[in-house]
């Protein structure tokens, strides 16, 4: 009989007693129950060897359950989308649009950046997270499977957009750099040679269309797209907007802020192409320093 009851006040007191983490108080609260109730060792060595042996089923670490890595790296990929990429491609744009105001105003925005402290550093924290956000989007977007065909709703379009947008502006953010940053690394650039580079190469036609200038638009295109369409997901998401009338309003202020990001790049683009401003008329274009631009291919 004792043992029995022993065994009944065991079940009940199971659930505190695997709540309790503490050697000390775990020994004395056994002890006590023992000596009151008489419950034998056998009994008080099996549920002592439950409380501490971890279950079969034991919760692995997140970055070694599959599921919880794809969910952890999913995660970090939107955040990273946000910090820094999107906030470096609104400021890079930011910067550019001095040229606006001839090639003095350009170099000397370029050189302050040049002359800032630790800009090693501050490149590595642009460039890693810009690559891990671009390489793990190419990712996503070949094991996507659009199905448009089935479900046209006006999110499914975005989700499809946001994937191909996603590797257009890859493509177009990697030449772009090769075209300045890496020329620059080897030696070939120096950081007055940006604004004639850019002048020579965006002004260039290849039978008579200015190819480089439309390779621009559509790059900075689809990076507005998919800078704007992005921050509503990631606020989605992230649950900071859970309400129909947020998400609108998120819907809205964000596509303002695409289609700023796209006429502030594409009117930095129109005038190092034209010497002219795509909005606010003509502004004089300062002649830029020589640097042998390729020669209109017929």
């Amino acid at each position: 009989p004792s043992a029995v009851l022993g065994e009944t006040v065991l079940d009940v007191a199971r659930p505190r007693l695997r709540a309790d983490f503490s050697p000390i108080r775990l020994e004395f609260r056994f002890g006590l129950r023992r000596l009151l109730l008489g419950l034998p060792k056998s009994v008080l060595r099996a549920a002592e060897t439950t409380l501490s042996d971890p279950p079969a089923h034991a919760a692995k670490h997140p970055l070694v359950e599959p599921s919880h890595r794809a969910f952890l790296l999913r995660k970090l990929h939107s955040l990273s989308g946000v910090v820094p990429v999107a906030g470096f491609v609104v400021f890079h744009l930011w910067t550019n649009a001095r040229a606006l105001s001839g090639q003095e105003a350009f170099d000397a925005a370029v050189l302050d950046i040049n002359h800032m402290p630790y800009l090693p550093l501050l490149e590595a924290g642009i460039l890693l997270p810009l690559a891990f956000h671009g390489l793990y989007g190419v990712k996503l977007a070949l094991q996507g499977r659009p199905n448009l065909g089935r479900y046209g709703y006006a999110r499914n379009w975005m989700y499809t957009l946001q994937r191909a947008s996603g590797v257009v502006a890859l493509l177009f953010i990697v030449a772009h750099l090769w075209e300045l940053r890496v020329q620059k690394a080897l030696g070939v650039l120096g950081p007055t040679g940006f604004y004639p580079t850019l002048v020579a190469h965006l002004s260039s036609t290849v039978g008579g269309v200015p190819l480089s200038a439309i390779f621009y638009l559509v790059g900075i295109a689809a990076c507005a797209f998919h800078l704007a369409n992005g921050l509503f997901g990631f606020c989605a998401s992230w649950g900071l907007l859970l309400s129909r009338r947020s998400q609108r309003a998120g819907m809205l202020a964000f596509g303002a802020l695409g289609v700023a990001v796209f006429l502030l790049g594409a009117n930095t683009t129109v005038f190092f192409a034209t010497g002219s401003r795509w909005l606010g008329g003509a502004a004089p274009h300062s002649t830029p320093t020589p640097i042998n631009p390729p020669a209109t291919v017929k």
